[in-house]
């Protein structure tokens, strides 16, 4: 088989918990970064490589590395939980250590190695209405929408609805209506989270730019934020989404969250492809 092109794109994918990610490492790519056109090519799933959020690594002078969040349809974000914790599974290996700290468009963020697995602290959550974004001035923990959700900023907007039976959501049909609804000027994502057990919940997931997910890290922090805001549960709570489980801990510092991760294969994006109309 033919070597692909030295000149070619290297990338890493992962998952978390099934919440897959291309990761490009561009701190020596001279200033080179991803493009929105580039993005939405790799984040095809027939075409390119295909990922729910694609997390470029970029030189930061204020922490190890900063993190900037491309979703499919070429969007940014500014917060992935499960893609923190991937990227910083490398960069523990990498830098031999047992703690790093990574910036990313909510602040510096850290993770560590700690109770047997990658943390990831997610920072405080944004719960006032004009944080989350919210459009107007309404009581974030009762949304004015119908099943009353709540919502809850973790660097990007989340709407949370806790109902009897998340499995029975038509998730397809409700995750996109709520995404876009008027309310939330920068989109939202969207949760739908019901209680299995002391401190445990069901939770499935529609990510704003890409649709129905098997996890989602923010969405996961979020939901046990807004379960603990409600008396539901306690600070500490485990979190069964389609792709495996996420354990979330708010604590003083802030909302800290755990769970699998999965280093499936390294690629590289040949420079050809690359070249033929896909933002190289």
């Amino acid at each position: 088989m033919e070597r692909p092109s030295s000149d070619g794109l290297p990338f890493v994918k992962m998952h978390g918990a099934g919440n897959d990610f291309v990761i490009i490492d561009s701190r020596a790519r001279d200033g080179r970064r991803v493009s929105p056109a580039q993005a939405r090519a790799i984040g095809d799933r027939h075409r390119g490589v295909g990922f729910d959020q694609l997390a470029e690594i970029v030189p930061d002078d204020g922490a190890d590395y900063r993190l900037i969040f491309w979703n499919a349809d070429g969007s940014q974000a500014g917060a992935c939980g499960n893609a923190s914790r991937c990227v910083a599974a490398l960069m523990l290996a990498e830098a031999g250590t047992g703690a790093v700290r990574f910036a990313t468009a909510r602040g510096i963020l850290a993770a560590r190695h700690e109770q047997g697995g990658v943390w990831v602290n997610m920072g405080a959550p944004q719960l006032a209405w004009d944080e989350v974004p919210l459009a107007r001035a309404v009581d974030p923990g009762h949304l004015p929408l119908e099943g009353g959700p709540a919502a809850v900023g973790m660097g990007n907007p989340h709407c949370v609805f806790f109902v009897p039976d998340a499995e029975a959501v038509p998730l397809a049909e409700r995750g996109p209506a709520v995404e876009r609804d008027p309310l939330f000027p920068q989109r939202t994502n969207v949760e739908f989270a019901s209680l299995t057990g002391p401190d445990r919940l069901r939770m499935r997931v529609w990510e704003r730019g890409t649709g129905i997910t098997l996890a989602c890290g923010s969405g996961a922090c979020a939901a046990a934020v807004a379960a603990y805001r409600r008396g539901l549960t306690g600070r500490r709570v485990t979190l069964d989404l389609d792709g495996g489980t996420l354990i979330v801990d708010w604590r003083e510092d802030g909302v800290w969250m755990t769970g699998p991760v999965a280093r499936v294969f390294d690629g590289v994006l040949r420079a050809e492809w690359l070249a033929a109309g896909h933002g190289a």
